[in-house]
């Protein structure tokens, strides 16, 4: 029978879940594929820490370039992430000819265009279903099933962590320090969480997103991102009262030759599908020409989803290698050299609804004065709360305004905040009303 042999570098969370499919679903896949896929050799800097498994002695090596450079070796599976010496890597595996099947949605993001390039060139895959949204065979369908529409946008909730702390704290009313400890606490959030509450992941994610479903380049920096660190409680209680759920959203939108890339808590309706995502779960939301709206959901993390997207792109890439003849699908859905250079619409440019809160001293005449600075950078207030309740001796003012633009929203509440009567900085939360 044809064997194709296999190396992993790194042997982490994910890399062990690798390991675990290769052992226990070794029959399964040879009878899918007619042929044996093994795992011949894995590097890892740490080779005798205990992670549950059984492995044979002989498989370990703490040198990554023992499994690159062995020419046996067709198929590279890297799951040490970060940018180096992942990049590296990567690179001196695409050189030695090897096809790269990767998780590490960071580097995409960052390097994406080098390390595709690179592979184009030297007739080889690059892989990654598992670098966005785990286990949900996202990249394979906007690839693959759904490559014949045209996509006018991309919605996604892609972060297990920052859905989880959002989904408890509307539902328990708790602050937003006390569930990410909890989080933590039980293994959902990481020591250090920056990038998942701070927007970093999600953006990430979404210009990998971008790039396949509008085929374009877009630089990761230029994509705006806001984390949910500073929602609070209160926050979801009022976008309960207004019909709303808040959810870290990644947006992408393609419209007059711009490309909308944008990562933010937003508010979306309650009776939306993305709306009923809830606790560690990732969804993505696509919108085609023919096809319509289209909606992928389920674990977006864990050692067992994200080892089984790693495992679906070592299975087609070996189907590839069996027919022996060129790739079937391009890494990113289309040759490199056809992607587009579309510019990334700046945030100043978005119109759309808003929700402001601004903790005020209760004296008369402090709404008029907030109404005034409102209306003389033209936004139109839709509808307006202002509970009893005080926080910190102040009371919120709850508004929601009609379309306004994004920059006249900047300059109206760096104004608000100038006001002797107001006591807490004020704070805006982006909806999206029209969500495909």
């Amino acid at each position: 029978m044809k064997e194709i042999k296999a190396g992993l570098i790194g042997l982490g969370t994910i890399g062990t879940g690798v390991v675990k499919v290769f052992q226990k679903n070794a029959e399964l896949m040879e009878k899918r594929l007619g042929a044996r896929l093994r795992l011949v050799k894995i590097a890892d800097l740490d080779i005798t820490t205990d992670r549950g498994i059984s492995l044979d002695p002989a498989l370990l090596t703490t040198d990554a370039y023992a499994v690159i450079r062995d020419p046996d070796i067709k198929i590279i599976i890297e799951l040490i992430g970060g940018y180096e010496p992942a990049r590296t890597f990567v690179l001196e595996a695409i050189a030695q000819g090897k096809h790269v099947i990767t998780a590490n949605k960071a580097l995409l993001a960052l390097h994406g265009d080098e390390i595709l390039a690179a592979a184009e060139k030297q007739g080889v895959s690059v892989m990654f279903e598992a670098a966005v949204a785990g286990g949900i065979p996202v990249i394979s369908a906007i690839k693959e099933s759904l490559c014949a529409n045209r996509f006018r946008s991309v919605l996604g909730i892609l972060n297990g962590t920052c859905n989880y702390i959002l989904s408890r704290m509307s539902r328990e009313g708790q602050e937003f320090e006390t569930v990410l400890k909890d989080a933590q606490t039980q293994g959902y959030a990481e020591a250090d969480p920056t990038f998942d509450i701070e927007g970093v992941d999600t953006s990430h994610k979404l210009a990998i997103l971008i790039s396949l479903c509008f085929g374009t380049r877009v630089d990761f920096k230029s994509i705006y991102t806001e984390g949910i660190s500073n929602i609070s409680a209160l926050d979801l209680q009022f976008a309960k009262q207004f019909g709303y759920e808040i959810k870290l959203l990644a947006i992408g939108k393609l419209g007059y030759g711009k490309v909308e890339a944008r990562v933010h808590p937003t508010m979306i309706p309650i009776s939306h599908p993305l709306a009923d995502v809830g606790g560690v779960f990732n969804a993505v939301r696509l919108q085609g020409d023919f096809v319509g709206p289209v909606m992928l959901h389920g674990q977006g993390a864990g050692m067992d989803a994200t080892a089984s997207a790693v495992m679906g792109d070592a299975m087609a890439v070996t189907r590839d290698l069996l027919r022996k003849g060129p790739l079937r699908t391009p890494s990113m859905g289309c040759a490199v050299a056809v992607r587009a250079d579309l510019p990334v619409r700046p945030m100043e440019e978005l119109v759309g609804h808003y929700y402001l809160r601004v903790g005020v001293l209760d004296r008369p005449g402090v709404l008029a004065q907030i109404a005034g600075i409102l209306g003389n950078h033209d936004i139109s207030i839709a509808s307006m709360m202002q509970p009893e309740r005080q926080i910190g001796g102040a009371v919120p003012i709850v508004i929601m305004t009609h379309d306004a633009g994004e920059a006249n929203v900047r300059a109206a509440l760096a104004e608000i905040d100038q006001l002797e009567l107001v006591r807490e900085k004020s704070h805006l939360i982006r909806i999206e009303n029209d969500l495909a």
